[in-house]
């Protein structure tokens, strides 16, 4: 079993890394091979809605978003994290979601387990599941949970939400136990 974690923060070795990583630590504890993929520095482009992809099952824009289909399409499950911004998810959530665009009409992704983490700096992250929820649900993906991580703006505040970091880990097990059934 393969699980891909994949951190939507601008910022490396942030909250949302940690989250996500502490979820992959327990997913790999559990028994599943684990990969970590940060948006951070990535260059992903905005879908331009060109719609190419209905004909060639491509996208037409080269990036490093090409990388993360391979990767997307390879998982078995996949754990998505994203700072909370503006009680919404980051602009890097925000444009990979919307680059699945491209799986959309084979279902490429339909079935495979999707969990999310969203760090906060102490905000309600109600929305950003939210987003997460109807990708997963447009996508045809099984939701298999959700972590909330408390912290401040400060890098590396989350690691002091107990409760958060704890959800987290239970995150990466409960996904690693669901693959394994």
């Amino acid at each position: 079993m393969n699980i891909l974690g994949i951190s939507c923060s601008p910022r490396l070795e942030g909250n949302t890394e940690i989250m996500v990583r502490e979820s992959l630590n327990a997913a790999r504890e559990n028994g599943a091979e684990v990969e970590l993929v940060t948006l951070a520095g990535k260059n992903i482009m905005p879908c331009d809605s060109c719609l190419s992809c209905d004909k060639t099952k491509q996208c037409k824009l080269n990036d490093d978003m090409q990388d993360i289909y391979t990767k997307l399409l390879a998982a078995n499950g996949i754990i998505f994290g994203t700072p909370l911004y503006y009680q919404t998810v980051s602009a890097q959530a925000k444009a990979l979601i919307d680059r699945t665009f491209l799986f959309r009409q084979e279902r490429n992704l339909r079935n495979k387990l999707a969990a999310v983490a969203v760090a906060t700096g102490g905000g309600d992250a109600v929305n950003a599941v939210d987003v997460f929820k109807m990708f997963f649900n447009i996508q045809r993906m099984k939701i298999a949970g959700i972590a909330v991580g408390k912290g401040s703006y400060k890098k590396g505040s989350v690691s002091k939400d107990i409760q958060g970091i704890m959800g987290a880990r239970n995150l990466g097990k409960r996904i690693s136990d669901l693959l394994k059934i």
